[in-house]
């Protein structure tokens, strides 16, 4: 969730651009752009529903998302355009999961924006199970988890997370129990009822995280969701996330700084060059599922490892 901005008492709003939540207490007004998917209340997985689209291919025949030739300007009122993206161009199929790793400031969480439909390119095209769609159609359509977990400091770890079920129209109870299931699973059990400032940083991620999973979208956004922990809370986010994801496969796009967890985490990285933002190389990870931390060790994370890094410029290529 993000903050939009202040408004009036507590109430309820959905519309074409999302649902709202509005804070009696703070007056703050928060926004999801994840909407409302139909679920199974006893399996907690997604209920089938009539598509919306006429004569689109079944999912499964298609890319999840599918990039053309986008690029994209970024201007503060009065600047001049400062090209952030360059003719990207990225397929991502059912259940893959992709790490997007580059310099910091060459447009990955500017790519993550516009596939979650918060902004328009300025060319190229963004598809959606086979559809294209504009920014506006595409909100709701993915699950955006950004660095910040954005827990609401006045609602429970379980409230938090309940709170994806909650705007689909669920009452709190059920909302609540079915949040606490999830905990069990990213080993919260216990945390339930207490307030986000009693959690600590990896836990408060694991919230989220269950908060993210439970909105339903198959195509999840993760902007750098454990760039603020610590080394040790990184590496066991690292492993719930693998693990999570093992129970309840979703297609992931994933942004990291960190060479270490992409290769850990995914099935392929793709590598930005310095601004604007282009696809420099692509590298498909050498291991099995599920993944353990062994693998850290092993002759194909390590050369999976050393030509990323040589791609990125850290290490000189071999022979030159």
């Amino acid at each position: 969730m993000f903050l939009v901005t202040s408004l009036t008492p507590h109430a309820w709003s959905r519309n074409n651009l999302g649902v709202y939540i509005i804070d009696r207490r703070t007056r703050l007004v928060f926004a999801d752009v994840s909407l409302p998917t139909a679920y199974n209340r006893d399996t907690m997985k997604p209920r089938p529903t009539r598509s919306i689209y006429v004569n689109t291919p079944p999912v499964s025949d298609v890319p999840v998302l599918a990039i053309t030739n986008l690029s994209a300007t970024y201007a503060e009122k009065g600047d001049v355009a400062l090209p952030v993206l360059d003719d990207i161009t990225l397929r991502m199929n059912e259940g893959e999961f992709v790490a997007l790793i580059g310099p910091s400031g060459s447009g990955k969480s500017t790519l993550l924006d516009l596939i979650s439909g918060l902004s328009e390119p300025d060319q190229g095209e963004i598809r959606i199970g086979g559809v294209a769609l504009t920014a506006r159609a595409r909100q709701g359509r993915t699950a955006y988890m950004r660095q910040r977990d954005l827990l609401l400091p006045w609602r429970t770890a379980v409230a938090n997370a309940a709170l994806a079920l909650e705007i689909q129209g669920w009452n709190r109870r059920e909302a609540r129990a079915a949040a606490s299931r999830r905990f069990a699973d990213l080993g919260l059990q216990g945390f339930e009822h207490l307030y986000p400032a009693q959690l600590s940083g990896g836990m408060r991620q694991r919230v989220a995280f269950v908060r993210t999973m439970l909105g339903g979208q198959r195509l999840i956004l993760l902007d750098e969701p454990f760039g603020s922990l610590d080394a040790l809370t990184r590496s066991s986010a690292q492993d719930w996330l693998a693990a999570a994801l093992a129970q309840d496969t979703r297609t992931v796009l994933l942004v990291t700084h960190d060479v270490d967890e992409a290769v850990f985490l995914a099935d392929r990285v793709v590598v930005f060059s310095g601004l604007p933002g282009r696809i420099v190389h692509e590298e498909v990870v050498n291991l099995p599922r599920p993944r353990h931390r062994a693998m850290l060790v092993s002759d194909a994370f390590a050369e999976n490892r050393l030509t990323l890094l040589e791609r990125l410029g850290v290490v000189r290529q071999a022979g030159l």
